[in-house]
């Protein structure tokens, strides 16, 4: 005779079936973090650019509408062409600094450990052949094991990257099908909330893609600015790099810097000091005014929540939480303000 379903013995076993299928998928779901983060990454990107995609398909080219695909081959065309010639811009002059700095390095490097013997830092003035033979044996090692992983990371950031591209791509094609399938899922008297839900997402993750094209450029004109008044060669291609790199959170603009600040060296040590404390203050300047207040014009997201939304992100993920923070807070506060909505009328 089997226990009845209230019976106390088939809660129990119903219970632990439950406990099991949820730790089980909560561990699948972790081992498939990278994928879905990759997938989550498109995802944005897909509706951040969507906008920009239905603007041009509207277009009219012989009388006939720009088919999807090519209005995405268009934008596809043009982050290609950005990225070639910043490339020919950026490569040549940065070889030859490093070139330069080369040069300049064991002079320099004798300065400053004539520097420290005179204040008692340091006994003795390091050859290249001692700084050579205390990196043999493990430390040699340890140095290959973290070429050879940054290397891999480097290698696999780029499949990434190629990755990502086609599957945008993909959910650019199919976007209106997508959002269909989506909003079939809810009551048919809910979908038209969800509709105008899903488009106030894609403004929003469209607007914070544009308020980092304009924190790219408002950071790049006063790295310029500010690199050619304090007579930094390259100027304008450092500056260049600088917009490029507030792209990217947190590591971004200290990554951007450093050519500025080797350049800088290769000049004089001095130069080298007013580029770091130039980048440092701008850097500042950029966290706590900038980002907030352009992030709430741009997304309508409090400053406050965006500084938590950015520590929170960093925290949890590193850089790649920091990039997706400001437009998953603009996907939560939209779901939110429905979900409020619907207590309200209830």
């Amino acid at each position: 005779m089997s226990a009845s379903p209230d019976s106390p013995r088939a809660l129990i076993r119903y219970t632990l079936v439950g406990l099991a299928l949820t730790v089980f998928i909560a561990w699948a779901l972790w081992e498939v973090r990278a994928a879905l983060m990759l997938v989550y990454i498109s995802a944005l990107v897909a509706i951040g650019l969507s906008p920009v995609v239905n603007a041009i398909e509207r277009k009219r080219l012989m009388r006939q509408r720009v088919p999807r695909w090519a209005a995405i081959l268009v934008i596809y065309l043009c982050i290609i062409g950005v990225i070639v010639v910043v490339a020919i811009l950026v490569i040549p002059p940065i070889v030859m600094q490093a070139r330069a700095l080369a040069m300049e390095l064991p002079r320099l490097l004798h300065q400053g450990q004539q520097w420290l013997i005179t204040r008692g830092l340091l006994s003795h003035e390091i050859t290249a052949q001692e700084a050579v033979q205390q990196t043999t044996g493990s430390g040699a090692q340890d140095t290959i094991g973290l070429v050879l992983g940054a290397l891999g990371g480097f290698v696999g950031g780029i499949f990434g990257f190629i990755t990502m591209l086609v599957l945008t791509f993909y959910l650019l094609v199919d976007s209106s099908g997508l959002v269909t399938v989506f909003v079939r899922l809810f009551p048919r008297e809910k979908r038209g909330q969800v509709q105008d839900a899903c488009r106030r997402v894609t403004n929003k993750v469209s607007a914070w893609l544009g308020g980092q094209l304009l924190l790219g450029g408002i950071i790049g004109g006063t790295a310029a600015l500010g690199l050619f008044l304090m007579g930094v060669p390259f100027f304008y291609v450092l500056a260049l790099i600088a917009g490029l790199g507030e792209m990217i959170p947190i590591v971004g603009p200290i990554l951007s810097a450093v050519p500025a600040i080797a350049v800088a060296l290769s000049v004089k040590p001095t130069l080298a000091l007013g580029v770091i404390a130039f980048f440092f203050a701008q850097q500042q300047l950029e966290n706590h005014l900038l980002v907030p207040n352009i992030m709430q014009r741009q997304v309508g997201i409090s400053p406050v929540f965006v500084i938590s939304a950015l520590l929170i992100g960093g925290s949890l993920l590193g850089v790649i939480g920091a990039i997706l923070a400001v437009p998953t807070a603009a996907i939560l506060q939209v779901v939110f303000e429905e979900l409020m909505n619907d207590t309200s009328e209830e």
